[in-house]
């Protein structure tokens, strides 16, 4: 394992609440403009919250050419499929016959892509007594369907992405709940390093927005209720903030050797530099209070890095709009940056996309690439009582330009996973 070996980001493809590509949704969240509103894609008006963050006049059919993969792809394998292969367009590199052994894939699995229709079809794989014949088979009437079983499996995304793009080579599914696009990420990483891929397409993708995925968080009271003012309903860091909203979407990267990327004049938005995983081991929907967990993978990614913590000027935080999550994590930022933690940029971007679950650390892995690229931390949206105990440099009313020689972003997920990863400036890299 060559522990310094240089990744760079050569590639990004995002579909999210806010654009259905990455340069939409980038100019999006510079703007502070948010993609909140009442659920469109199915009755809500019976859950304690009926607003989300959807993906928008998205081209589900377009996304799946092939047919026959087509019925086996969930809305949230769409998007999978629609921001991978925009990555690939804009690295300007794919696999090919003679290099598919050498591409990696890894991602982050969403948790519940499947309709209640579909699960019902599934549940019928286990028949209640009395509903077989005499010869001890299931009535045809309680016959399953097997491409809704196929379609709700994690590692659906992982078989029909690798069969469509034909990579070859190393492949893994994450599955981490919140943390689950971050981890794929640093996953990749260490193949890398380890020499088993030259090149990877790497990101998460979800969408639990559906009445079982709805009914979980409304049942934690994990979610917003301001159904009256969804454009302000997440607002991290603020002393009101009751809840965070539920979107979807995915967002993916393609990696490479940067001295490869460096010989093929490939533009690169940044150097994957660090990875820290860990798990915090406290209680299933919270992160200690002291941001113990979340402190070790910060720390774990900037070692990783060969940088210090006086060195990242941006962080994109996990910032899910909860008390306790937010109270944590700002805990955990002030333990790990000391001093320096007055001049570093802080801003969750869930104020503008909602919490995309498993693509959540996946999307603002981008959003650090193209922060490091343009100079700008993007705004905190809806932030206007800013919470005491929440006292980091949070970016309020509007972005602001900044020479970003290192970003960090947190994924802090359910079960207390945490992910926390380092990008850096190519001005930077020696």
């Amino acid at each position: 394992m060559n522990p310094r070996r240089k990744i760079a980001i050569t590639g990004i493809g995002m579909v999210t609440p806010v654009g259905n590509d990455a340069p939409s949704t980038w100019s999006a969240l510079r703007a502070g403009r948010t993609g909140f509103g009442p659920i469109q894609n199915f009755d809500a008006s019976g859950f304690t919250t009926c607003i989300g963050a959807e993906v928008k006049n998205f081209d589900a059919d377009s996304a799946v050419r092939d047919r026959k993969l087509r019925k086996f792809a969930s809305r949230s394998h769409r998007f999978a499929f629609a921001a991978a292969e925009e990555a690939f367009a804009d690295a300007g590199i794919r696999p090919e016959n003679s290099t598919a052994e050498r591409w990696g894939f890894s991602v982050g699995a969403g948790m519940m892509g499947f309709t209640f229709d579909e699960l019902k079809n599934v549940h019928k794989f286990c028949a209640p007594d009395g509903e077989f014949n005499s010869d001890g088979l299931m009535h045809p009437e309680f016959s399953a369907d097997p491409v809704a079983f196929c379609r709700s499996q994690t590692n659906a995304a992982l078989a029909l992405l690798t069969h469509h793009f034909n990579i070859r080579g190393y492949a893994t599914a994450v599955h981490t709940a919140c943390a689950s696009g971050g981890q794929a990420i640093g996953t990749a990483l260490k193949a890398m390093r380890r020499g088993l891929c030259d090149f990877m397409l790497v990101g998460g993708y979800d969408s639990m927005l559906n009445p079982i995925g709805l009914s979980g968080f409304c049942l934690l009271g994990a979610l917003s209720t301001d159904n009256e003012t969804p454009e302000r309903a997440s607002r991290p860091f603020d002393l009101t903030r009751n809840g965070f909203v539920l979107g979807e979407g995915a967002g993916f990267l393609v990696l490479e050797n940067w001295d490869a990327a460096e010989k093929r004049g490939a533009k690169i938005y940044a150097e994957l530099a660090g990875d820290g995983n860990t798990l915090s081991c406290y209680r299933i929907t919270d992160s200690p209070p002291d941001g113990d967990g979340p402190i070790q993978a910060m720390e774990q990614s900037i070692s990783d890095a060969g940088i210090t913590a006086g060195e990242i000027d941006y962080v994109n935080a996990h910032g899910t709009s909860t008390q306790m999550n937010d109270k944590s994590e700002c805990a955990g930022l002030r333990a790990v940056l000391g001093a320096h933690v007055e001049n570093a940029l802080v801003s969750s971007t869930k104020s503008c996309m909602g919490h995309l679950i498993a693509a959540a650390g996946a999307v603002e892995a981008c959003v650090c690439s193209l922060a490091i690229r343009d100079g700008i931390a993007p705004v905190n949206a809806n932030l206007e009582t800013p919470d005491p105990e929440c006292n980091v440099n949070i970016v309020r009313g509007k972005s602001q330009p900044k020479k970003i020689r290192a970003a960090l972003s947190n994924s802090l997920g359910f079960g207390g996973s945490n992910s926390c990863l380092v990008f850096r400036n190519p001005e930077e890299v020696k």
